[in-house]
């Protein structure tokens, strides 16, 4: 379960910039996921819980936002999204391709007060 430690590692993040710009308490956390990180969004939230406890981000709400897989073929340059897992061209077929996006992790946004 890799949420664990992506989770371990966003919320130092998220505290770090809580005691650099003086928050008192996180108010929201809003957070992106590639699809291809493949986070399971419920087993994250339970791991950040866990991993703001006793912190200003104990009580943040977590906003996450899971970005499609966006990719272009090499051979015949057109964009598309991953559908049902086939990492291939959807007009020519080609497997010759590069993943846009869907590999992102970041913290969008950080609120509080």
């Amino acid at each position: 379960m890799h949420e664990i430690r992506i989770a371990e590692d966003l919320s130092s993040i998220v505290v770090e910039a809580a005691k650099r710009e003086k928050l008192l308490n996180v108010t929201r956390v809003n957070i992106c996921f590639g699809q291809l990180v493949q986070i399971v969004p419920e087993i994250f939230e339970i791991a950040f819980r866990e991993a703001v406890r006793n912190t200003p981000a104990s009580k943040a709400l977590l906003d996450i936002e899971i970005l499609n897989v966006e990719m272009k073929c090499m051979k015949c340059g057109s964009d598309f999204l991953l559908i049902d897992n086939q990492f291939a061209c959807n007009l020519c077929l080609s497997d010759d391709i590069k993943i846009i996006h869907g590999k992102e992790l970041f913290i969008k946004s950080i609120e509080g007060e």
